[in-house]
Parts: structure tokens; sequence; C-alpha cells
């Protein structure tokens, strides 16, 4: 395809509306050619079927697209090595360390989150409406819930939260505040390796200095688990949750109906993963050989990028996609957290974060609905994820 024939990918920054070009695409060319934010060219995937086969086959790789030269979304803002994260962690012996702290029934966490959820709750309804549900609840819950995972004290959090705004930026080029972030963070968790006041995670990650058998791990390779974990778990967690939120207040029947059924927020958290526009870009992967994608012979070396949104508002896989239906058979298979051998290890702890948080709300805001006209939210441009810059609410 000529150049000047390229779509600019990615389409929109609004969370709030599937962007038009979706269901074009998914319907007329689910493989298509794209211009990325870095100015590259990439195979845009935006059917079910085909995006599924792309994360669970081999051949398209996450790790090799932080390779020196190969076609990228957008400038990187952590070391290369770092990108295939689970994967280094996997093969420096600590996946079992990782899964362990993120499983949502490890005792006791589940009563954190609800009590911490609680006093964030409280402040807001002490401050009054209208409040900011991002800046006052879903940042501060997320960001909290890691610190308690990972054993570093909450008051910390702010300033871990701020290096987030630049490590999750989609840039053309190199950011110079990227690597002093990254520097600035890895030495807060190395410290954090040998302060005794440490627990969770870190002091487990600490622990494992004086085994034989993990010699070969640096302190250095120990922090960069805490600072990713931190990063992408805070990011992604904090994320979904705003646009659940977003997306439950542009659903009223929903809200209704749970306030009515509490024990249906786990399928509610499943829908609300479906329809939920957090994610930004594409997962990229890197064609390792040619392969036969639809109608598509996508070349060894290519880019391909796996738009989420055109899988799961993909009505040969899920009907009426629009529709929010709590008695979806399928209401599992949505991609939202990846596939593969890249799916995401902290699925279930992200789903207890999001029925907790969701729970808390309708106990404590029954009536919670935008205190703005959804129109009058401001969207991050030029990040991973979609998201107001603030969410007003009263109730």
């Amino acid at each position: 395809m000529r150049a000047e024939n390229l779509l600019d990918f990615p389409f929109s920054w609004r969370g709030d509306q599937l962007p038009a070009e979706v269901e074009e695409l998914r319907s007329s060319t689910p493989v298509r050619r794209v211009r990325t934010i870095a100015g590259d060219e990439a195979w845009l995937v935006s059917s079910y079927d085909l995006c599924k086969q792309v994360l669970e086959d081999s051949r398209f790789s996450l790790k090799d697209t932080s390779a020196p030269g190969v076609p990228r979304q957008y400038a990187l803002t952590i070391p290369p090595e770092v990108v295939n994260n689970m994967g280094n962690i996997t093969g420096a012996g600590l996946r079992k360390a990782v899964l362990k702290a993120l499983n949502p029934k490890s005792e006791g966490l589940a009563d954190w989150m609800r009590r911490y959820a609680s006093e964030l709750v409280d402040g807001l309804l002490a401050e009054g409406a209208p409040g900011d549900l991002r800046g006052g609840f879903a940042d501060p819950y997320s960001a909290a819930m890691h610190c308690h995972i990972l054993g570093i004290p909450h008051a910390d959090a702010p300033r871990l939260m701020r290096s987030l705004d630049i490590a999750f930026m989609n840039s053309a080029c190199p950011i110079t505040g990227a690597k002093l972030n990254w520097d600035r963070d890895i030495a807060y968790m190395t410290a954090r390796l040998d302060d005794p006041a440490t627990t969770g995670l870190m002091s487990e990650l600490a622990v494992l200095r004086d085994d034989p058998e993990y010699a070969h791990l640096t302190d250095e390779m120990l922090a960069t688990v805490g600072v990713t974990m931190f990063g992408a778990g805070v990011i992604s967690t904090s994320g979904f949750l705003t646009m659940a939120i977003v997306s439950l207040l542009q659903h009223p029947e929903l809200r209704a109906e749970v306030l009515t059924h509490r024990d249906r927020i786990p399928a509610a958290v499943d829908e609300l993963l479906r329809i939920n526009l957090s994610i930004g870009d594409g997962l990229p992967r890197l064609a390792l050989d040619d392969v036969r994608l639809g109608d598509v012979e996508v070349k060894a070396g290519e880019l391909v990028l796996v738009l989420v949104e055109g899988a799961n508002f993909d009505p040969e896989e899920f009907p009426d996609p629009h529709r929010v239906d709590l008695t979806r058979e399928n209401n599992t298979a949505h991609l939202s957290f990846g596939g593969g051998r890249h799916y995401c290890p902290a699925t279930a702890l992200g789903k207890r974060h999001a029925e907790i948080a969701l729970e808390t709300l309708l106990d404590r805001m029954p009536e919670i609905q935008l205190a703005v006209p959804i129109e009058q939210l401001v969207w991050r441009t030029g990040f991973m994820k979609r998201i107001p810059e603030r969410l007003p609410v009263m109730w």
C-alpha cells in the first residue's frame, strides 16, 4: 500500500465512544496497514479471531518489539530489556514470588482494599460534591494497593505516581525525562531492599539475595520488579477502574441492575472490561516469520498491532456488542487482559480490585452521576491509556 494511503493510528484519545474507524476496518479490512506515532508502518488487526491468533501464535513476539532497528509504535520510555517484563521475571526464577504477591486471596488483602476504598470515599463525602473520582479515588486506591503488595510506605505513592505521567507516554521521539524517571525509581526500589521497614514482595525479594540459588540476581534486577509492578499495575488498574466508572455512568440501567443485585458485580466487571476503552494503543508484536493473517501475508520483521477494542466489540464473537449484557455466556472471553503467553498474570487481582471499588462506591454513593456533561470530560492525549484528566461526579 502506498504510504499516502496509510491510516494514522491511534484514531482517538476519547474514551467515551468507540472510534468510528474500528467497525469499518473490522468489516472491510481487518488487517490494515497503518502509520504509528513513531512514523513507522504496522499491520493493525481488528477482528476477534485474528487478534486472538496473533496473541496466541509464538511467531508473533513481544520481546522482539524492543530490538534495535525494528518498526515501533512509539519511542521506548523504559530500557529495551524490560519490555518483556514477565518473561524476564520467569527467566530469573521470580515468577512464583510475583504470582503469590498478585493473588487477591492473600490473607487480609481484600479486607484491606475494602477499608481503604471506604476511607477514600469518606474523604470525598467530607469534602462534598462535586468530587474528582479519578484523583480522589481511582488513582490513590490503585497506588496504595500496589504499595501494600510491594510492602513500601503508602506515603511514597505520590512520588512514584508522578513518574507514570512520563513512563506511559506515547511519543514519536525518546523522552529525556523517561530515563530520569527510571533511574530515580530504580534507586528508590533498591533502597527499599536494604530498608528493614520494608515488608511484602520487596522484603521477599531482598531475602533472596542471601540464597545461593539466586546469586545471579543483582539489586537492579530485583528493583526492576518493584518499579515495573508498581508502574504497570497502577496504570492498568487505575485506568480500567476510572473507565469502568465512566461506562457505569453511561449505562444507568447497569447501575440500577447491580444496585438491586450486588451478586452481579463480578459479571458487571467482565462486561465493563469488555466495553472499556482504556487501552489507548495496540498490543504490539513483531513477526518472526512470514505468517498468513486473514487475507494478508505478514512478513518477518513487520510490526503487528492488536486492536483490543476491535476484538471486544466484534459482533461475530459478542452479539449486539454495544449492549451491556451480564448474562453473556462468553463474558470472560474479552481480550482486555491480552492473551497467549503474555496473558496478564494480575487478571484475578485486577478484577477483585474493581469489584471491591464498585461495591464501595455503590454502597456509599448509590446516586452517583457525572457532575458535567460527558462531552466536557478532558481526555489525556499521547498516552498508553485513555483516561480523563479529571472525573467530576456528584452524588
